[in-house]
């Protein structure tokens, strides 16, 4: 289901714009869709031919996202496993200061080496309306009032269907623009269709290094644009939305904490309208790449922030219950995996 066919199935029944808008903003708080007002109640509001079929889609849409397990972590975040309805699973993340972190794809084609979501590959694309069911679902757990797209997925390979998810996020969902935020590896429809857009997100760029060679290895599927050129676009659409870029950076030890790309960060990022994230990876033992010690990211930060470059430590939610990106949906589909082969061999 997308978000334009719920639209488009209650205006069947006989719903006007109005009804449409209160039925949406209700879903969206994470309330019944029948919810009237203080003022006003459903019956005296909504046409009998929609409130005779509001079980129904009650249902339908409760079926997009529902919560498979919960893990609470130290941090105040919370990472929820969010079955769809056709049995496959996302991750959602309820963020410290209301926010939440959602994903727009079952997988992903990227292939980022540090990711555990990239080793699936891509096995299919979230609906706008599975997109913004995340937001609903965590709604009935608390507040949200910044939703950023960075869970599971590329967004730009999910691109119309994340951008009719925002337009609604940013409309009825009562979410502030800026509040937003759309993260990419830097496919260049990106920044040909956000800045057409009703609602223009915050942008966050994945860099992970100065140099073009290495991005390439660390994102083996990521178009093949070189750091300046991708800076630069990110500049101009700062400039033309008034808010800066953020730029991500997965620390990882030995490959990309050198003294050089700290050097080739100012380099690119200095005096741009912008903000540098250093994300310390989120490794276990066995992983093949680890995070620098504390001391050494103590140390960029330090020496990124005092030449000019805007420079902030995030780190992953969920470090300490092992649910970076990816993890707690490769567990279930193993433990899902292990179950069938079980049942196969008895």
């Amino acid at each position: 289901m997308q978000i334009h066919d719920l639209h488009q199935r209650l205006a069947d029944l006989g719903a006007k714009p109005q009804h449409i808008g209160r039925i949406t903003r209700a879903w969206l708080q994470g309330k019944p869709l029948d919810s009237g007002t203080r003022h006003q109640r459903t019956e005296n509001f909504l046409p009998l031919s929609v409130r005779e079929e509001l079980p129904a889609l009650t249902e339908e849409i409760t079926g997009l996202a529902r919560l498979r397990s919960e893990h609470p972590a130290a941090d105040g975040s919370a990472r929820l496993l969010v079955e769809l309805h056709d049995g496959q699973m996302v991750e959602s993340v309820l963020l410290p200061r209301d926010g939440l972190c959602v994903s727009s794809q079952v997988g992903c084609a990227v292939g980022c080496v540090f990711c555990m979501t990239g080793k699936s590959g891509l096995l299919r694309q979230l609906s706008s309306a599975e997109i913004v069911a995340q937001v609903a679902l965590a709604r009935r757990f608390r507040p949200v009032k910044k939703v950023v797209f960075m869970g599971m997925g590329e967004p730009a390979h999910n691109l119309d269907n994340v951008l009719e998810a925002i337009d609604l996020l940013g409309t009825d969902g009562g979410i502030g623009h800026k509040n937003l935020v759309f993260s990419t590896v830097g496919d260049p429809r990106v920044f040909e269709r956000l800045p057409l857009q009703r609602v223009k997100p915050a942008l966050a760029l994945s860099l992970h290094t100065t140099h073009a060679d290495l991005r390439q290895q660390l994102l083996p599927r990521a178009p093949r644009i070189d750091p300046e050129e991708l800076v630069e676009l990110g500049e101009a659409y700062a400039r033309r939305v008034d808010y800066p870029i953020q730029y991500q950076w997965t620390l990882l030890k030995g490959i990309n904490d050198s003294q050089e790309e700290m050097d080739g960060i100012l380099r690119l990022l200095k005096g741009k309208f912008a903000v540098m994230n250093l994300i310390p990876y989120n490794s276990l033992e066995a992983d093949d790449y680890q995070r620098p010690e504390g001391e050494r990211i103590v140390q960029m930060v330090h020496y990124l922030h005092s030449r000019g470059v805007l420079t902030k430590v995030r780190n992953s939610a969920g470090q300490d219950i092992d649910g970076g990106c990816g993890q707690l949906r490769a567990r279930a589909v193993d433990l899902v995996n292990t179950r069938h082969l079980h049942k196969r061999v008895c």
